[in-house]
């Protein structure tokens, strides 16, 4: 059997992470369209519909992170997904100048989300994990 999925996690022969994180991606746009109402609501404050990224969004994306190991190419895919949200979210900016509305360059952005982007996050939590077992392996 070349690929099965075990646990919501896809696993593969040669273990190859490239489908999981493809599949966790997905299923990360499909929650993000299944929450796009709250997050596109001018009702709700932009640091209240951030705090729904990262507690119903992130986690799907994220889920068995702490396995991975990540490539260049792999650490781009999820950071554009990052940075697609995150714009949607907070919406395009007005120029003071000129008046024309422009989309959030990726420092701007990372500015105005003010927490570590998905690489980092994942690099964080593969450390706490290793830690977990570790302590784990000595009991």
């Amino acid at each position: 059997m070349e690929e099965y999925k075990y646990l919501g996690t896809t696993l593969t022969d040669k273990n190859y992470i490239q489908e999981e994180i493809k599949s966790r991606l997905k299923s990360g746009n499909v929650c993000f369209h299944s929450v796009q109402n709250f997050l596109f609501s001018s009702l709700l404050f932009k640091n209240l519909k951030i705090k729904i990224y990262r507690n119903t969004i992130l986690p799907v994306v994220l889920y068995g992170c702490e396995t991975w190991s990540l490539t260049l190419r792999e650490e781009r895919r999820l950071r554009s997904f990052e940075n697609r949200v995150l714009r949607r979210i907070i919406g395009r900016r007005r120029n003071e100048v000129t008046g024309e509305c422009r989309k959030l360059r990726n420092e701007k952005l990372n500015d105005l989300y003010s927490s570590p982007n998905i690489a980092r996050g994942i690099k964080s939590r593969r450390i706490r994990w290793a830690g977990h077992v570790a302590r784990m392996g000595k009991r």
